[in-house]
């Protein structure tokens, strides 16, 4: 059963999905309408050049809606940019999105007050905001996740058979049983990790958490980030590669923090990561 909390979550990014999808569309329509090139459409963002369009296209708006409750189709009167009326709705659809957007993730952080993990480690944590919060609070059951590593698993930060980070490759895919529309079981590849959380975690949490200048992650990422470029074997990889590993090995480091101080706080067990119990290695920044 969904809980109210990830409904919320999900409704909040599918919201600004939504929003990115429409800008990048404005953005491509108003570039090929001046004579440029369109460019690609970004999935996850708006580049910084659709952005800088965006500010543009809605200065315009304000003025041609200023003092206005609602611009007629035969009062309109548009600019060598909003040239025709059916711009100033598309341009009026997406600034809806974007205030609804605001308005829901607004309403999701006034929810995270009832939530311990939220006001006792989360919020004072460096980088991490409402959305984050929000995402890791509904996207996790801290009581299923014995262990930390339990934790790396769900968010597909464990490493595959083959030695090599867990990924959608063929190869990582493990057989799931799960009933058809008619109501009979069957088998097919599946991954083994919550993707929306892993995207998340690495795609939004590691930057913030650097951007943030959060001295204890940042110290992990650093760390780790020196380590490899010093390893023999890690000479030919390149810059990337190098750098999402540190990134990758830092959101594991927060998530060991995490499981102590939410399973803490719940009253359950808490267990040692791995390298501490079993090989008595404990990792410092």
């Amino acid at each position: 059963m969904t809980s109210p909390l990830k409904t919320m979550v999900r409704g909040a990014y599918d919201l600004q999905k939504l929003r990115i999808m429409m800008g990048n569309r404005i953005v491509g329509n108003f570039k090929a309408k001046l004579g440029q090139e369109p460019g690609e459409s970004e999935e996850d963002g708006i580049s910084a050049e659709g952005k800088a369009i965006l500010v543009d296209l809605r200065r315009r708006y304000k003025k041609l809606t200023d003092g206005v409750t609602k611009v007629k189709l035969t009062e309109f009167a548009g600019d060598e940019v909003i040239s025709t009326y059916t711009e100033l709705c598309l341009l009026d659809s997406y600034f809806e999105i974007e205030k609804d957007e605001a308005n829901h993730f607004k309403r999701l952080e006034s929810l995270l007050g009832e939530y311990p993990i939220y006001t006792q480690f989360l919020k004072p944590t460096k980088g991490i905001g409402p959305a984050m919060s929000g995402v890791i609070i509904s996207e996790i059951n801290v009581a299923k996740a014995r262990h930390p590593s339990s934790l790396w698993k769900y968010a597909g930060l464990d490493v595959a058979g083959d030695g090599k980070g867990r990924s959608r490759k063929a190869e990582h895919l493990v057989k799931a049983r799960y009933v058809t529309r008619d109501g009979e079981e069957a088998e097919r590849n599946s991954i083994t990790f919550n993707p929306f959380l892993k995207t998340k975690l690495i795609g939004v949490l590691a930057p913030s958490f650097l951007r943030a200048n959060n001295e204890k992650y940042r110290a992990v990422y650093d760390g780790y980030k020196n380590r490899l470029q010093h390893r023999p074997d890690w000479s030919e990889e390149k810059k990337g590669h190098i750098n999402n590993a540190a990134l990758r090995y830092m959101i594991k480091m927060f998530l060991i923090d995490l499981y102590a101080a939410w399973r803490a706080i719940e009253g359950l067990p808490v267990s040692k990561p791995y390298h501490e119990a079993k090989l008595g290695i404990k990792h410092a920044a």
